[in-house]
């Protein structure tokens, strides 16, 4: 069957739509938008505001210092023009621009003028430029206006959509002109559901904000970071260069994979905002392809699908990760564990050539969250002790084995890395053990919630997933059937570790008593946080459930009208995910200039550096941008360049005794060399920092500092991308 050529009309009309929306599109472009304040909307603590909406700070406030600012924002390097509305009456006032708490310009405010405007040019993208207005002291300052122009853009979200759309539109052209040949009417709704549910769960963050998530400054840090890296020609990073003011911060202890994504939008300019809000639309997009793919593997029923789709997209505890706790990597982890869960039935007792399954799911939630990840391996080692006998008698432990083996082999790129630095390095990680477990448990009576107005923040398996379990309670429990098959015992597996995975979240375990083991201790202070288990938990209700109303037979006359309750129930978490007026992007007409420029910019939610995973003593209060000499009198810095993690310090010094100390974070893997190639010792100074002793003979030396590539990191590259490209020619040699 050969698809029926469109009329030329429709193709005119298609053709003038798309056209149509590009130009609308374009129109919208607010990357060039001026960042604009009033005075009152600065930031400030001292000063009055008068019926202009200017902030008025007079010498009777007898202080002088920083007044007034703008929030920290995540620049793209480039030019920028800052224009400042003002009276003054004294001199001495400036205006500055400060980068990760450093002064990098001032500009003084002149008596007799009532308007200062300057350029300045960032060589490098910006982590927490802020502007600061500092008054002498003296005098009568109002603070007008305050505004921020690019001259070229901010960002380049308009022309990223563009470009989104067009792909979008030559799709679905290709789809109506060749493509309905190979895709039946199933498939097509199949795939409008999965990509509509993404959608749906995606609506709350359709606006111009973010929600300002506990965990949400660190991932945006991490995806900073990691473009950082990435144009340092780290790949893979290890090191972020531009963290912790500059002194660099380790990357390699947080699975970073699908972060790539997000980096390579802002290495092409794309807002820090916007990037995020693609990795969340993927994240819902994969979660919802995952269960899909995952339950069609294990079951023929179309309704049992299409259930898995909706529940475990829009699952409440999805929602939380996203919206109240930020946690991202622990979102992404939950895409793939429908197919750790579907992985282990085929290695177990279904088709065992389906061993891949588990191989993707362990990878992926490996890439993405290593408590995750830990829970994960826990779960399959129980799972083929419970099946141990039925492994071997099958002959199954060769699957168990192609499992194993691949799973190490495609991440052994991740792991060297993690390893190395984690038992190699004098990491601080006591921060990662604040949690007594315990103190975070759930009330039982929480785990019902589904519709939440006022507080968006609860841990809940909702009305639908408990109603899954219901489910599964009946056909597996309370149901004789002489039709049940040896797999349905899986189910069952399934029902009860996902019930004890629940009973851990609560406060009936006994957590407590079994602190005062120690063994158990070190395990529980390291997960920190028993609703971690609320994620495989929903899995596993979810396949009991969705399976289960397609083989119970005490069930079968109400199929349709528990399908449509259970989708109606959770279609109620979209609604839950509460909007006041904080997160507007805008509270007036006169703001509309600087519409979505704080949350794309990151301005009111900021990047962090948590303080694990520094070496030990690179505390806040001891970072610097600067070189420490420890006498000044006998050593003299000529210069010091950094570009990434290479680092360059030209010295002279008259004493064999003293010592330099730079402004990197002293990690495992940089080397330092002296301007004839010699190696130079690193030693530990102040704040983690390297210390170098000077060469006292009085004649100018260099100090030339790199990180990597170590030898044992590209072994394991190596080793990973062949896997990788085994893998692809098998994968051809298949298909041809």
């Amino acid at each position: 069957m050969q698809t029926k050529e469109l009329p030329i009309k429709t193709k005119i009309i298609y053709a003038t739509a798309v056209c149509l929306v590009t130009v609308f599109l374009w129109l919208s472009n607010e990357g060039g938008s001026p960042l604009v304040y009033s005075g009152a909307k600065l930031q400030h603590s001292v000063g009055a505001i008068d019926s202009e909406n200017a902030l008025v700070v007079r010498d009777s406030v007898a202080i002088n210092g920083i007044v007034a600012s703008t929030p920290k924002y995540v620049l793209n390097k480039g030019s920028y023009t800052v224009t400042l509305d003002y009276l003054a009456d004294q001199r001495d006032s400036v205006l500055e621009l400060w980068e990760q708490g450093k002064k990098v310009a001032a500009w003084t405010m002149e008596p007799g003028q009532i308007q200062l405007t300057t350029d300045f040019t960032l060589s490098k993208d910006a982590k927490q430029l802020q502007l600061q207005v500092n008054y002498s002291g003296n005098g009568s300052l109002a603070i007008k206006k305050l505004s921020l122009t690019p001259n070229t853009l901010f960002y380049s979200d308009t022309y990223f959509f563009i470009a989104i759309f067009l792909v979008c539109s030559l799709l679905v052209w290709l789809y109506l002109t060749k493509g309905r040949d190979y895709l039946t009417q199933e498939q097509l709704v199949d795939y409008s559901i999965i990509l509509g549910v993404a959608l749906l769960a995606m609506t709350p963050m359709m606006q111009t904000y973010l929600y300002n998530g506990d965990d949400l400054c660190y991932h945006l840090a991490r995806l900073e970071g990691l473009k950082d890296g990435i144009l340092d020609g780290q790949i893979p990073v290890n090191i972020q260069p531009e963290g912790l003011q500059g002194n660099g911060y380790l990357n390699a202890m947080y699975p970073y994979l699908f972060l790539y994504i997000g980096a390579f939008l802002r290495i092409c300019r794309v807002s820090l905002g916007l990037s995020y809000k693609v990795l969340i639309f993927l994240a819902n997009l994969g979660s919802a392809v995952s269960a899909y793919v995952a339950m069609k593997s294990m079951s023929r029923s179309r309704r049992s699908i299409l259930l898995a789709v909706v529940l475990y997209t829009l699952m409440p505890y999805r929602f939380t990760n996203i919206f109240s706790r930020g946690d991202l990597g622990e979102t992404l982890a939950l895409i793939f564990w429908p197919f750790i869960i579907a992985g282990l039935y085929h290695v177990i007792m279904g088709e065992r050539n389906r061993w891949y399954y588990l191989v993707i799911g362990f990878s992926g939630v490996l890439q993405s969250h290593i408590l995750s990840a830990a829970i994960a391996a826990a779960i399959c080692v129980i799972t083929a002790f419970v099946y141990c006998m039925r492994i071997i008698r099958e002959r199954r432990y060769i699957e168990v084995g192609k499992a194993v083996g691949m799973s190490v082999l495609l991440n052994v790129w991740y792991l060297v890395p993690f390893l190395y630095y984690y038992f190699g390095d004098d990491l601080s990680t006591e921060v990662l053990r604040w949690s007594s477990y315990f103190e975070q448990s759930i009330n039982p009576s929480n785990l019902t919630q589904t519709l939440s107005l006022y507080n968006k923040q609860y841990f809940s398996f909702g009305l639908a997933l408990l109603g899954c379990m219901g489910i599964g309670i009946i056909w597996l429990l309370c149901e004789k059937n002489s039709a049940k098959k040896e797999e349905d015992g899986y189910l069952l597996y399934l029902l009860v570790l996902g019930c004890l995975m629940a009973y851990m979240t609560t406060g009936y375990f006994p957590n407590r008593v079994l602190l005062e083991n120690e063994f158990f201790k070190n395990i529980v202070t390291m997960i920190q946080f028993p609703w971690r288990f609320l994620g495989p938990a929903s899995a596993c209700f979810l396949f009991v459930g969705a399976i289960g109303l397609s083989k119970s037979n005490v069930l079968k006359p109400y199929r349709n009208l528990i399908f449509a309750m259970l989708i109606g129930l959770n279609l109620l978490v979209i609604i839950s995910v509460p909007t006041d007026n904080n997160h507007m992007p805008y509270d007036s007409a006169q703001a509309a200039a600087s519409k979505g420029h704080e949350s794309k910019l990151a301005a009111n939610i900021g990047l962090f550096y948590p303080h694990e995973w520094r070496i030990e003593g690179a505390s806040d209060d001891k970072l610097t941008s600067s070189v420490f000499i420890s006498d000044v009198n006998n050593v003299s810095v000529i210069d010091y360049q950094r570009k990434g993690t290479d680092s360059v310090a030209v010295y002279t010094a008259s004493d064999n005794e003293s010592y330099i100390e730079l402004p990197i974070q002293n990690y495992l893997g940089y080397r330092a060399y002296d301007e004839n190639g010699d190696r130079l010792e690193i030693e530990q100074g102040e704040g983690a920092r390297m210390r170098f002793k000077t060469n006292g003979d009085g004649a100018e030396h260099t100090i030339h500092v790199c990180y990597g590539p170590h030898p044992l990191f590209i072994l394991a590259n190596l080793i990973s991308a062949l896997t990788i490209g085994g893998i692809a020619l098998q994968l051809w040699k298949q298909k041809h």
